[in-house]
């Protein structure tokens, strides 16, 4: 059983509903939202004002169906907080790497955003750090390069008693296609696997892709076998991230991972990609506040219903999280 900090319990109880739920929406794209909204106006290079306005435009019609929000420091953590987009009842995750990633010949290697801390997240009144590693078990020397940057940044998040989100992601090396049945094969292994290497470390919330892939694996049964797998290789909390797919293959994905063990979702284009298509401000505005809206409570039922709490994960009841003795605060 793992021994709660005070500081890491009360970041948990703010990104989760009062059950112990993850029901978290990302926004904390950058490069990739970039790209979305230069591909709708054509040749239009999308400038730093434009990207803040899609985050205010995001958090205030989505926050309020959240437990919490993930955001960048770029263009959305503290515009949404200076913005009032962010309601103060709702928690904010920041991410703490530099978007993309260093090519190099043995795999991809993230790096932290220069000039941003673990240190400032927290002063910032933010509730949890998370980091995005690009990430394959196979590739032993750059893993245990990336689990040196993960090790860094979980040192600094134990002292400053803040939760700390890992979000690992697979990716082809060279030759390898995604589409290809060979690969397919093979995800829900390295995906399995990365949970459990990745875990090994003092982390809090593991942010994990869905072990399979629903265009090739449509058995249920063997669906819910590997999110199980999942489950039992990951020593923590863990929710589950939407890559991009479609919102119903997203649907499908959180019913099958919380009845497997998933204490939530962390969810971002999936749910909110094709507002990014309206030009028109108003529209997409009105699209993210109904149609979006809509998908962030379905799936926040789906979990409440089916998703284990962070806290029974870890072996815990939700009125005795830590053990507080008589002066706790001298020593803390």
């Amino acid at each position: 059983m793992t021994r709660l900090s005070i500081g890491k319990i009360r970041g948990l109880q703010q990104i989760s509903t009062p059950e112990g739920i993850f029901i978290i929406c990302a926004m904390d794209h950058r490069g990739s939202l970039k790209a979305m909204i230069e591909k709708e106006q054509l040749d239009d290079q999308a400038d730093y004002q434009e990207i803040v306005e899609h985050k205010l435009e995001l958090c205030a019609a989505l926050a309020p169906y959240t437990s919490a929000v993930l955001l960048d420091p770029n263009y959305g953590a503290a515009q949404c907080i200076s913005g009032g987009a962010l309601p103060g009842h709702t928690g904010l995750l920041v991410s703490i790497e530099a978007t993309g990633y260093e090519s190099d010949s043995r795999g991809r290697i993230t790096t932290l955003l220069n000039g941003w801390s673990v240190e400032k997240i927290k002063r910032m009144g933010a509730s949890a750090v998370k980091l995005l590693v690009y990430y394959r078990p196979d590739l032993t020397e750059i893993a245990n390069s990336q689990l040196k940057t993960i090790q860094m940044v979980t040192e600094e998040c134990l002292k400053y008693d803040i939760p700390f989100l890992v979000e690992p992601k697979t990716y082809p090396t060279k030759g390898e296609d995604t589409e290809t049945p060979e690969f397919t094969a093979r995800k829900p292994s390295l995906v399995i696997e990365t949970a459990r290497q990745i875990t090994s470390l003092p982390i809090d919330v593991l942010k994990a892709e869905f072990p399979a892939d629903l265009k090739h694996e449509t058995s249920k049964a063997k669906l819910l076998e590997l999110c199980q797998q999942l489950n039992e290789a990951s020593r923590v909390p863990w929710v589950i991230l939407s890559a991009g797919v479609d919102y119903e293959t997203f649907r499908k994905e959180v019913k099958i991972a919380c009845q497997a063990g998933a204490s939530g979702f962390l969810g971002g284009r999936a749910i909110w990609q094709e507002a990014i298509s309206f030009t028109d401000k108003k529209e997409r505005v009105k699209f993210l506040s109904t149609t979006v809206a809509d998908r962030l409570k379905e799936l926040a039922e789906i979990a409440t219903k089916y998703a284990v709490p962070w806290y029974r994960k870890l072996g815990f009841e939700a009125h005795e999280l830590a053990a507080i003795q008589e002066n706790w605060y001298m020593n803390y």
